[in-house]
């Protein structure tokens, strides 16, 4: 009999060679933009076809791909260790929410406010701590959630334990956006607008100093690369798309409290970044569908659907001892 181990190998192979093929074929332009433009045709009509349940499913995964690709600049493309990104998202929920609720503005205005508060954010915890490394940025990340949330939870003009709520939708062209369709296709532009701008940073002289800094800071600093410079743009590009999230987060969802930005949810944006595969996109979004939808699959069935997240995680776990280096990695070289 062929052991549990020898049969994940194969399987592991086999996944590594599918990837693989997958680089060989997107190297050809038509097919590149053959399959691009059948999955965008697919996004699209997508609503069509689907029921509101289902589509408030892909609208987390949507969701969870935003936090995934703010959080990819930081982990994927600079390889500092954030375990505090719920920070970042919280900091642009609650200035959208504020700026609404407290002194009536339109939603609209308040993204430039929200991404001044995050560049702002950014600067004040990663200046004194982006010095450090591995572990002990870990700690400091973890520390600023955790201080974000608690004073979150303490303030009269956040709502304090309750939150915010009755935060209103906004308008788009006299159209407000109430129904989940909405929601869906606003969040599909905001995915593909970040997915631009993560790709446009990938190929430019900003994201090589990145990935220099990722595979030996030391060597890269020897090389003439300000260092704490460069992670601190990192820092801030992430930040940034991360508030951009929240402030959409708040009036999609019309109530925020800080039991929504707890540890948790850090770990689970960076556990999609880790499983797709650090620093490239593709698998950073696959990773992120992965963990909105494949616990939905099974919360129907019978005798499963109370240990979905039981499978969940010893599936996770044969993924990351198997193919450690993501679902989608790197092209090897």
């Amino acid at each position: 009999m062929i052991k549990l181990k020898d049969r994940l190998s194969v399987i592991s192979d086999f996944a590594g060679g599918l990837v693989d093929t997958g680089y060989n074929l997107m190297d050809n332009k038509k097919i590149r933009r053959g399959v691009l433009g059948f999955l965008a045709l697919i996004a699209i009509l997508l609503p069509l076809f689907t029921s509101d349940r289902w589509l408030n499913v892909f609208w987390f995964a949507l969701f969870y791909m935003l936090l995934a690709m703010g959080l990819n600049i930081i982990v994927g493309y600079c390889g500092l260790c954030d375990l505090g990104f719920a920070a970042k998202f919280a900091i642009g929920a609650y200035t959208t929410g504020i700026l609404m609720k407290v002194f009536g503005w339109s939603f609209w205005l308040t993204l430039p406010v929200s991404i001044g508060a995050s560049i702002i954010a950014a600067c004040i915890i990663g200046g004194p701590t982006l010095r450090l490394r591995s572990d002990y940025l870990a700690i400091v990340t973890l520390g600023f959630s955790e201080i974000v949330r608690l004073t979150a939870r303490n303030l009269q003009i956040t709502g304090a334990a309750s939150g915010l709520s009755g935060i209103k939708r906004p308008f788009f062209f006299g159209m407000q956006l109430n129904y989940i369709q909405h929601w869906y296709y606003v969040f599909l532009v905001l995915v593909i607008l970040f997915i631009l701008i993560s790709f446009r940073i990938k190929n430019s002289r900003f994201g090589r100093a990145l990935e220099y800094i990722r595979e030996d800071e030391d060597a890269a600093q020897a090389m003439g690369v300000n260092t704490t410079m460069y992670k601190l743009f990192a820092f801030i590009v992430g930040t940034v798309m991360g508030g951009i999230a929240g402030s959409f987060y708040a009036v999609r969802m019309t109530h925020i409290a800080p039991s929504a930005f707890q540890f948790v949810l850090s770990a689970n944006v960076l556990l999609a970044v880790v499983l797709g595969g650090m620093g490239k996109l593709p698998g950073v979004l696959l990773g992120a569908a992965f963990l909105a939808l494949f616990p939905e699959l099974f919360r129907n069935l019978k005798y499963v659907s109370d240990a979905r997240m039981l499978f969940f995680g010893i599936l996770l776990i044969l993924v990351m001892i198997n193919r450690p280096q993501g679902l989608w990695p790197e092209r090897k070289r």
